[in-house]
């Protein structure tokens, strides 16, 4: 019976995400790149920064395999929603606390050779700009020891603002950096990791905006310095 279930969900999930991936390019016009950084099998962590509502479409959709995605529990109280979080394999999480229940069950769903995707800011920016990334990540990071993708929407924050009720159509880069291994973090504690990943953001974002004829933001000088990334402008 729970079998049956699964696959039942897991079929309503595929459905859902074609049609997501419709109302994505057509909508938004989402230029993607950098997909060859997805592993081909095995677990893996999209670590991306949070513009809007429709983020998790944005970063999962373009990506062939599956991916679930951590929300906040609060979402799951109303049971109707709570059906279509489920079917499209929301992971929900309980903020302000250490949800063990919900740490094991990533952990789980990494071992079983799945994606996991997270927004490490924890909230939606304000402004468009990358927040530092919450120190706690980083114990999952290592704990799990799967790659990690950073990835950087950029875009949607002027398609759907949180200070607006609905999305307006606009143009969106998504942009999956190259993998981050267990041999690069094993030896970071929290903060150093979430100085990294933020630093690392932080660059990719400034390239996308680039390629896209925006301005990049001015960001401060973190502590931890880390090589640039490559030049998004060169892979387009």
């Amino acid at each position: 019976m729970r079998d049956t279930k699964e696959k039942i969900i897991l079929v309503i999930y595929g459905i859902f995400k074609c049609f997501c991936r419709t109302f994505c390019y057509t909508i938004f016009r989402m230029r993607i790149q950098g997909l060859e950084n997805i592993p081909r099998d095995g677990g893996f962590l999209l670590l991306s920064n949070h513009q809007s509502f429709l983020d998790p479409l944005f970063a999962g959709v373009p990506v062939y395999r599956r991916v679930h995605f951590v929300a906040r529990g609060s979402l799951f109280f109303n049971k109707y929603f709570a059906v279509i979080l489920k079917c499209c394999l929301v992971i929900p999480i309980k903020r302000g606390q250490a949800d063990m229940s919900a740490i094991k069950e990533i952990l789980r769903t990494l071992k079983a050779g799945h994606g996991v995707g997270i927004f490490p800011e924890a909230t939606r920016t304000r402004d468009g700009k990358i927040i530092d990334v919450k120190p706690g990540f980083g114990l999952l990071v290592k704990k799990s020891k799967a790659p990690v993708i950073p990835v950087i929407i950029e875009g949607a924050f002027e398609c759907w603002p949180r200070t607006r009720t609905f999305f307006l159509p606009g143009e969106i880069m998504v942009y999956y950096g190259k993998p981050i291994t267990h041999e690069e973090t094993e030896n970071m504690d929290s903060d150093t990791f979430a100085t990294f990943l933020t630093d690392k953001l932080r660059k990719n974002q400034n390239e996308c905006r680039k390629a896209m004829g925006k301005e990049p933001f001015d960001y401060p000088q973190l502590p931890l310095q880390q090589s640039a990334p490559a030049r998004i402008t060169e892979l387009l």
